[in-house]
């Protein structure tokens, strides 16, 4: 079996674990939030391999769609990544198949629109308020869907909160049709490229995934705004354990932190829900040290 061991020091700036040196050619499979494509592939991945000389193999969807398939043993993974707290309660307990005992939440981005600077529709998204653009004739509309995934859930009630704040009876459905409305509706992982496409003229995104590609966006006024938390857990029944929780201690650690920071992720302060006696020890000492 592979060892992989964590040596405790000072760990950089922020006082957290150094990854030892993995020994053999380990590969952990982390299965991620679909918004997350950019920090894990180019980001997190390539430099936990660095610092431990582990591989890094992901799997990208929308965090519900992730957890339906881990739930029902379609998909296995050694840790989980979503953009909601609330999606591991659906993998919580024995009757929904233990999957994940505890979780930390490490991340937060803001929803924002995202938009292609050649739409006709770009100059008045600068000028006007984003609800009355998003109402135009014939501007074409992308999010996710809100029964797979966090983002499409936040979209809604986005548009549902800002029928309350600006008094806008309809707005939601105005705006976005019926929930799973097949002109709008796409998967996570492809929205960016209809985006950068032209295939579309507006998307609703993270601020992580417009700031890391370059895309341009109009953020969300503060009455309004909504926002994915993102949480990390090894998985039950991990095929690497231990490669596990060196990933996520490392993703908590000073590195991880400073590489998220540049891909645009509001790094927080880690908290754990759930057994906090589960917690593997690497993961604890990352979290010692990030607090």
């Amino acid at each position: 079996m592979l060892r992989r061991s964590l040596i405790l020091g000072a760990g950089g700036a922020l006082g957290l674990p150094l990854l030892a040196r993995a020994q053999g050619a380990g590969t952990v499979n982390v299965l991620y939030a679909g918004s997350l494509v950019n920090v894990m592939e180019r980001g997190i991945g390539p430099a936990f391999g660095r610092a431990t000389g582990a591989s890094f193999q992901g799997f990208a969807g929308g965090s519900n769609a992730l957890a339906n398939q881990i739930k029902g043993a379609l998909r296995r993974g050694d840790v989980f990544i979503s953009a909601t707290p609330k999606v591991n309660d659906s993998l919580t307990g024995p009757a929904n198949g233990d999957w994940v005992r505890w979780y930390v939440t490490f991340a937060q981005s803001p929803l924002v629109i995202g938009y292609d600077p050649a739409s006709r529709f770009a100059a008045a998204l600068k000028t006007r308020p984003w609800y009355e653009v998003l109402q135009q004739p014939g501007i074409r509309i992308g999010r996710t869907d809100p029964k797979m995934d966090p983002k499409g859930a936040l979209t809604e009630q986005l548009l549902d909160r800002a029928e309350q704040v600006y008094k806008l009876p309809g707005l939601n459905r105005k705006v976005l049709g019926e929930p799973q409305n097949p002109d709008q509706v796409h998967p996570e992982q492809n929205l960016v490229g209809r985006l950068q496409s032209g295939q579309i003229d507006v998307g609703f995104f993270y601020s992580t995934e417009t700031t890391d590609l370059h895309i341009a966006a109009i953020p969300l006024p503060p009455e309004v705004a909504q926002s994915a938390h993102y949480t990390a857990t090894v998985l039950r029944d991990a095929p690497d354990p231990a490669g596990a929780a060196g990933f996520v201690a490392f993703l908590l650690g000073s590195e991880g932190r400073r590489v998220m920071h540049e891909h645009g992720l509001d790094v927080v302060a880690p908290t754990v829900s759930g057994d906090a006696a589960a917690v593997p020890p690497p993961v604890r000492a990352a979290l010692a040290g990030g607090r």
